[in-house]
């Protein structure tokens, strides 16, 4: 399966001087293939992959010290694959089980640039929160579950795919039906790329659904490597509570009536350290960068939303049969689907959403992102241009907003006098694609 990703790896391999590169992201999104992808391409027999967790000889290599030449030395001799001279890409999987390979990290910056060295690991930022990286030593990157258009591609659907790289535009009626039949169905498989692959093998959807199940139980099984201080049983019920309240303001509080509103926090940041939850914070201002609002109150969503269908228990069935993705959860469904596009697409913390408090003059936008140095406001709405009486009151306040975007299932459309741009909700990862927002953007 040809994943987005790949084009972020050519990119730092190409870079001199080059950082090691960290992989961050939830489990079960692809990480070990991307870098097996890239390396069977770009460095072919020049390949050493330690994993951490398969194997326990490799740790010991980092319990002396952490000179990059002695590590080399010592890997050359258990591996008999040539490291020291740069032309072999180093790399360490599953890094979280072994901290003092994460420190090394900046060593091999330091005295050893040369060496193309990728780290990557699940429930990275627990290990990460004892290591201090010193600024610039060490490059992250984030890979996220498969986009709408990676799905697809890895579908048989390249045409399509091929439609959502391109800047967004209005697209015959049978196009657009069939892209918005596509969404329904990726709703339900989800980005994960195991359930991607199904799907591509021919697995029907409930079949689908079974796969989703037993990732769920590896996902909740893995809660017990979380911090001793958070009991599993604490995290599942708010993991579930997060997934039931995605595109919802929320308390933390109300997550969860058994426990204190500072538990249910932490808990949600921790399953948001994991990547299985995204919280999507206010802002009051369109200032970039965003100042976000402390208030208590959030927008949780899935980390995946094939997870999330399946965790709320929505059939199958029905989602297939309703037309119009906005009519399901009251909106909720269109809503993950657009924040999970925006993340994958925009990196980073993107989606936050937009809030003004004044009396009497209270108002909210879906979603906000960062887009050439302006405050793009969005809303995932069913209605007409004069129903969106938050978003005008946007547009009215931030003149130097780009054109506000309205994602619906209806045709691409554009109203410039109120700066308005409607796209079909298949395009939600294509807005930060050159001239996505028009001229005026």
């Amino acid at each position: 399966m040809i994943r987005d990703f790949t084009k972020a790896l050519v990119a730092w391999n190409g870079k001199s001087p080059r950082k090691p590169l960290v992989i961050r992201g939830m489990r079960q999104t692809g990480k070990t293939w991307c870098v097996r992808a890239f390396a069977e391409e770009h460095y072919r027999d020049n390949f050493l992959e330690i994993n951490f967790e398969f194997s326990n000889r490799w740790s010991p290599v980092f319990d002396g010290d952490l000179d990059p030449a002695r590590i080399c030395d010592e890997l050359e001799l258990l591996s008999g694959k040539r490291i020291r001279d740069g032309k072999t890409l180093l790399f360490l999987d599953e890094i979280q089980l072994c901290p003092r390979a994460l420190t090394s990290l900046r060593y091999f910056r330091e005295k050893m640039p040369e060496i193309p060295v990728v780290a990557a690991g699940s429930l990275l930022d627990f290990v990460l929160e004892g290591i201090q990286f010193p600024v610039g030593r060490v490059q992250f990157a984030d890979l996220h579950p498969m986009s709408f258009a990676e799905y697809l591609q890895a579908t048989g659907n390249a045409a399509l795919a091929a439609i959502l790289r391109e800047p967004p535009r209005r697209l015959p009626d049978a196009v657009h039906a069939r892209l918005l039949e596509e969404v329904r169905t990726y709703s339900i498989v989800g980005g994960l790329p195991e359930c991607v692959k199904a799907k591509a093998d021919g697995a029907g959807l409930f079949d689908i659904r079974e796969i989703q199940r037993d990732l769920v139980i590896a996902f909740e099984q893995d809660f017990a490597k979380y911090p001793e201080q958070m009991d599993a049983s604490i995290l599942r019920e708010i993991w579930h509570a997060s997934n039931a309240s995605a595109g919802h303001q929320i308390a933390y509080a109300a997550l969860s009536r058994e426990h204190t509103g500072n538990t249910n926090k932490k808990a949600l940041d921790l399953l948001a350290k994991a990547r299985l939850v995204k919280v999507s914070k206010a802002a009051a201002t369109a200032a970039i960068p965003f100042n976000l609002d402390t208030s208590p109150r959030i927008k949780p969503f899935a980390g995946d939303v094939g997870l999330y269908q399946m965790m709320t228990g929505r059939p199958v069935d029905e989602t297939l049969h309703e037309r119009d993705l906005l009519a399901i959860y009251n909106g909720s469904l269109a809503e993950q689907f657009v924040a999970q596009e925006l993340a994958a697409s925009f990196g980073g913390d993107e989606p936050h959403w937009w809030k003004r408090d004044a009396k009497n003059a209270q108002a909210e936008v879906d979603f906000m992102v960062a887009l050439n140095g302006r405050a793009l406001p969005i809303e995932v709405k069913s209605g007409a241009a004069g129903r969106l009486k938050s978003l005008h009151q946007f547009l009215k306040e931030t003149q130097e907003s780009p054109d506000a975007v309205v994602f619906s299932s209806a045709p691409f459309g554009e109203i410039p006098e109120q700066r308005l741009r409607f796209l079909p909700i298949y395009y939600a990862g294509s807005l930060c694609k050159p001239s996505a927002m028009g001229a005026r953007g």
